[in-house]
């Protein structure tokens, strides 16, 4: 007895079938119990050797990358492809547009080149929320959380945005700023930018201060230009702040230089925290005080993620990984 007999039986495609034998989603608890009693009536088992067979028939871990210049998902991709590495996995990295949908893209992917797993660095779950049920294959989700999806091949690890967030804010009050300007992103719904957001937000009205968003909040890309001019924007019409959150590690490099061009100093006239703690931020004049999420630990879990998933797992995983702030020289006592 095979595949097909068990579908026949059960009175479900292959596809439904085989959907069930490997955990997946996108398949109703009727069709489940129905195509699981019938397995048990025939004693049948899934051959694991073919299963492993055509697992490795398949092209390497596809791994998508939102936006381009984002130094926090490059210092990720190193060690998530040295720890794949170590269980003889590859991987193939494909970099996605700011405006590119990325489950659409994966989907497109994986009817083209039927990859083992999947690996997201970036991505908003309202787009997964929409389409991740054509999605076959494990995938993990990182710097952002799936675990209300609900999606039995999608983990994801990350940290917890909105609390790093309040802990900068907390940072620059502690140090007596009470004026505080934030740039980056966007305040679109449950993406990670809109988190920080939602974090510094609760931080100041927990101190008793409402924030302003058509004066104090400047969006823009996670890339150095747009930075620079979200600055500049934000400081021609905030003459009084006297610190700002940069969302982004990349987005507060544009604004060091913005801050700069302005014959203003960091931190003797404003002071600034960056978020992701890259490579970069301790070697930018000042080094950048910052929230740290650890790439190295970052990468590590999703690495085990994907591992389990490709080994047979049959629930997804969420993890928080910790965070910290860094204090390095672009915060002044005021």
């Amino acid at each position: 007895m095979d595949i097909r007999d068990i579908a026949a039986q059960a009175g479900y495609g292959v596809g439904t079938v085989s959907r069930v034998i490997n955990g997946q989603p996108n398949v109703s608890e009727k069709a489940r119990k129905r195509i699981l009693a019938v397995m048990a009536e025939c004693g049948y088992e899934p051959n694991s050797n073919a299963r492993y067979l055509k697992m490795r028939s398949q092209t390497p871990v596809a791994v998508f990358v939102m936006g381009v210049g984002n130094r926090l998902f490059d210092d990720i991709i190193g060690p998530l492809q040295a720890r794949l590495a170590e269980e003889d996995e590859d991987i193939v990295v494909t970099y996605l547009d700011d405006d590119a949908t990325e489950v659409r893209s994966a989907i497109e992917y994986q009817q083209a080149r039927h990859p083992k797993a999947m690996a997201f660095l970036g991505g908003e779950p309202r787009y997964f929320a929409e389409s991740f049920h054509e999605i076959e294959v494990p995938c993990v989700l990182v710097t952002n959380s799936a675990e209300g999806l609900g999606f039995a091949n999608l983990s994801s690890v990350t940290i917890d945005n909105e609390a790093a967030a309040a802990r900068a804010i907390e940072h620059l009050w502690e140090r007596g700023h009470r004026r505080i300007g934030i740039v980056g992103g966007s305040r679109t719904e449950n993406n990670v930018s809109a988190q920080r957001l939602s974090g510094a937000e609760a931080a100041l009205r927990e101190r008793g201060v409402s924030f302003d968003y058509e004066r104090d909040y400047e969006p823009c890309s996670f890339l150095e230009r747009g930075g620079y001019d979200a600055a500049q924007r934000l400081l021609d019409r905030t003459g009084d702040l006297t610190a700002v959150f940069a969302l982004g590690d990349v987005i507060a490099f544009g604004a060091l230089r913005a801050i700069a061009d302005r014959g203003l100093s960091v931190p003797g006239d404003i002071s600034l925290v960056g978020f992701d703690d890259t490579s970069f931020s301790q070697f930018s004049v000042p080094r950048i005080t910052t929230i740290r999420q650890s790439s190295a630990l970052l990468a590590e879990r999703a690495a085990e993620a994907l591992l389990a998933g490709m080994r047979g797992a049959a629930e997804a995983t969420h993890e928080l990984v910790p965070f910290e702030l860094v204090e390095r020289e672009s915060v002044r006592d005021l």
